[in-house]
């Protein structure tokens, strides 16, 4: 149970990071965002975001470096999530 906790926590991670990649990316794109898949990337990305954006402000007032900030926050949130799993449940149990 534990081994399957673990990678059902590591695949909507991977997904969620990908979701935010891909929000990224669709910014260099002129009107992307205002298509239907990037509106629902925008509802799907935008909340978890925002946080950072209101922290760390834009370099030379153009370069967003808070999906980077989010991006490794996922990660370490991810890591210590699989941590606790791991602490809850013993993989020598069934």
């Amino acid at each position: 149970m534990e081994s399957q906790l673990l990678g059902l926590i590591d695949l909507l991670e991977l997904i969620y990071r990908y979701a935010i990649i891909i929000y990224i990316l669709m910014s260099w794109i002129p009107a992307a965002r205002d298509s239907v898949v990037g509106e629902w990337l925008g509802r799907l990305v935008e909340p978890y975001l925002a946080p950072f954006r209101r922290i760390i402000p834009p370099i030379g007032g153009m370069i967003d470096i808070s999906p980077i900030v989010a991006l490794f926050a996922l990660y370490f949130l991810a890591y210590g999530l699989k941590e606790v799993v791991a602490f809850l449940i013993p993989g020598g149990q069934t």
